[in-house]
């Protein structure tokens, strides 16, 4: 899709049509209805506090943006205990020890517990670093989320107990999707425990 030279109306319409063309597939790629998948998430997050267990969320760049923004509603608005590893200190030292593409994975091993929530956030749905951080959540059989674009063959898309797939090869249009459809998870979880 151009986007040059088009208005903002027309930039609106088409993420609100890439958006309402979210495809959601478990992990044998059956597509599941986008209802059922996000009522889904939103009882493993009131599951998931209930048990004492956390939200873990991942990305990289825009994508690490998304999930540290999460991480706050999670946090502050759910009442949830949820955690991103975005510290520059911590993701410094084991990228220059370990490599980049296994920092998240050292810190997935360090921190998750069986039936945690994994929330990894790529738009294009191929980064090695959150492949292996994917592999080792699902050794310490957390509930994974993923949310991908870009192309629809992408790995990461294969990967989760449930996957978000935002068909846009714009960046703009992915990153705000998945922002979207996060902030609707958050927010209905709030609701009901708030009740």
């Amino acid at each position: 899709m151009n986007q040059k030279n088009i208005s903002i109306k027309k930039y609106i319409q088409n993420i609100y049509d890439v958006l309402n063309n979210t495809k959601v597939t478990n992990k044998l790629a059956k597509i599941i209805d986008l209802d059922e998948a996000t009522s889904k998430i939103i009882n493993y997050i009131i599951k998931a506090k209930e048990t004492n267990n956390k939200v873990i969320l991942i990305g990289n760049g825009g994508s690490a943006a998304i999930a540290s923004h999460a991480q706050n509603d999670m946090c502050k608005a759910v009442g949830i205990k949820s955690i991103v590893f975005t510290e520059q200190p911590l993701l410094t030292a084991l990228s220059n020890d370990d490599g980049y593409e296994n920092a998240y994975q050292k810190l997935i091993e360090l921190w998750a517990d069986k039936n945690d929530l994994l929330f990894a956030v790529s738009s294009s749905g191929n980064s090695e670093n959150i492949i292996k951080a994917i592999n080792a959540a699902d050794k310490k059989q957390c509930n994974i989320i993923t949310f991908t674009g870009f192309t629809p063959e992408n790995i990461i898309r294969k990967m989760g107990k449930l996957n978000f797939y935002i068909n846009s090869m714009q960046y703009g249009h992915v990153e705000m999707s998945h922002s979207i459809l996060i902030h609707y998870l958050t927010d209905q979880a709030k609701d009901i425990l708030n009740k």
